[in-house]
């Protein structure tokens, strides 16, 4: 079961979405929302063609800024990053929620009246702010590795800032050198990636198109968020919440939180998963996603 190719999708005046498409048009629709600065290919295919193996039909995508989706407009100063950090008022070039009227109009362009849908990190932000904008058009969600937009839990691990913070050199093989390091910091310590695999996966992500500005207008969206800890308590859908005791980029309380905040929601806490999505744990992942999928069908 193979991927098709790159389509695009008008989302927004000026906006245009990169997406794939994985299995049978008939199963249930599967929409994947990837994180910060990342492409929709930090889904890995085989996870894709498993989850559609499973019934879904699978749909992952770049978000605005990254790989081949509309690079949007806004320069955001590490001065300014500072400020929302800290919590006082700053203008983002675009926030949260409109990422999560891209995946929604995204889905009306798929002829989605609804779907199931799963985010990684800022992903599983965008996803949630999904569900609260249009719960009729969640059939269930699923949150990994993120948080409520709480700035009492989910923190980054100090040890990261002086990595993140480094310039890194020009040009493609000084990305890959950076993305072995950053990989190497936030990855799994019990389940450690092969080199060669990081390799491909940050070439293919330089060659999709890299956005350093792009990716801090995400950042500006991530810190200028609003904490949804008392809105998540009005869902009413099926819910996994999924995290890593190792994650050093959002800490475990990120996951633990949202899941007390939606009634019913199911958590899993894994040893040894940091912030990334090892092989190791594709069974997991699809499991965890089906059995919250069909507990939907059951309700519904």
């Amino acid at each position: 079961m193979t991927a098709s190719d790159e389509l695009l999708a008008p989302v927004s005046t000026g906006v245009e979405l990169c997406y794939q498409t994985f299995g049978d048009p008939a199963g249930d629709p599967l929409l994947l929302v990837m994180g910060l600065g990342g492409p929709m290919t930090w889904w890995p295919e085989e996870l894709c063609v498993r989850l559609a193996e499973a019934g879904f039909h699978v749909v992952r995508y770049d978000n605005r800024d990254t790989g081949r989706s509309t690079r949007m407009s806004g320069r955001v100063t590490t001065g300014r990053l500072a400020r929302a950090f800290v919590g006082r008022p700053v203008a983002a070039p675009y926030s949260i929620g409109d990422l999560a009227q891209d995946a929604l109009a995204l889905m009306d362009h798929l002829g989605w009246t609804s779907a199931h849908v799963a985010g990684i990190s800022m992903g599983g932000m965008i996803a949630q702010t999904m569900a609260l904008a249009a719960p009729e058009r969640v059939r269930s969600l699923t949150s990994m590795m993120s948080t409520t937009g709480g700035r009492r839990v989910g923190w980054q691990s100090p040890a990261l800032l002086p990595t993140l913070a480094t310039p890194r050199g020009p040009g493609r093989e000084a990305y890959i050198s950076r993305a072995l390091v950053v990989w190497g910091i936030i990855g799994s310590p019990g389940f450690p990636y092969d080199e060669a695999e990081l390799r491909r996966r940050a070439g293919e992500t330089w060659d999709r198109g890299i956005d350093e500005a792009g990716v801090l207008r995400q950042m500006m969206a991530v810190v200028t968020q609003p904490d949804r800890t008392r809105s998540l308590a009005a869902l009413r859908l099926p819910t996994l919440v999924m995290h890593g005791l190792a994650d050093r980029m959002v800490h475990v309380s990120g996951g633990r939180a949202t899941a007390a905040a939606i009634r019913g929601a199911e958590l899993v806490v894994i040893p040894g998963w940091g912030h990334d999505l090892p092989a190791a744990l594709f069974p997991t992942f699809i499991r965890g996603i089906r059995r919250t999928a069909d507990r939907a069908r059951r309700e519904a």
